[in-house]
């Protein structure tokens, strides 16, 4: 086997793609920037080539924080769901009157004591429901860093545009009723 000197092999693997001698490849920095042409996120296959393009990535970011949000809001519905099905927020205290005789202070008056009853007691969720519980905040994990990602481009319209989506999903989606 041929031997080949580390300096050729190291000048070989040296940032290859990273060619910034010319126009076509992706501005990426790690400070604060306004970069809008031939910026990258994510990957090298998300450049911006235009501003229609940068357009509408700062379009789908709104929209992928607001669906953060929906996700939030859905989890937030599917434990109430869960609680009006099995009364796990009920927690009703059933009172059980102690007779006179049974009172430690021996004055003879009535106590009172809270118990929990066998039946009001919380149940937990079922399996089925727990996975769906655990698979709705895997997606939730998996969406805010995808989005804390997208932020670490310290691209200042992109971090406005995650702003704007935050503002506009818990518009939206924190909205409660009366009832709630």
């Amino acid at each position: 086997m041929a031997s080949v000197p580390a300096s050729s092999i190291a000048s070989r693997m040296s940032m290859g793609s990273m060619n910034h001698a010319s126009g076509n490849d992706c501005k990426i920095s790690m400070l604060w920037n306004w970069n809008v042409i031939n910026a990258c996120f994510i990957s090298s296959t998300w450049r911006i080539t235009s501003r229609g393009m940068f357009a509408g990535s700062c379009i789908g970011v709104i929209l992928l924080v607001m669906s953060l949000e929906f996700l939030r809001r859905a989890g937030y519905e599917f434990d109430k769901y869960i609680a009006g099905r099995s009364n796990i927020y009920s927690g009703r205290l059933q009172r059980i009157i102690v007779s006179p005789k049974s009172t430690s202070s021996g004055l003879g008056s009535p106590v009172e004591t809270p118990t929990m009853s066998r039946q009001n007691r919380a149940p937990r969720p079922t399996l089925l429901q727990h996975t769906a519980r655990s698979l709705l905040h895997m997606v939730q994990f998996g969406v805010a860093y995808f989005i804390m990602l997208l932020a670490m481009y310290y691209n200042g319209y992109i971090i406005i545009c995650i702003l704007i989506g935050s503002f506009l999903g818990s518009f939206v989606f924190s909205w409660k009723s009366d009832a709630e």
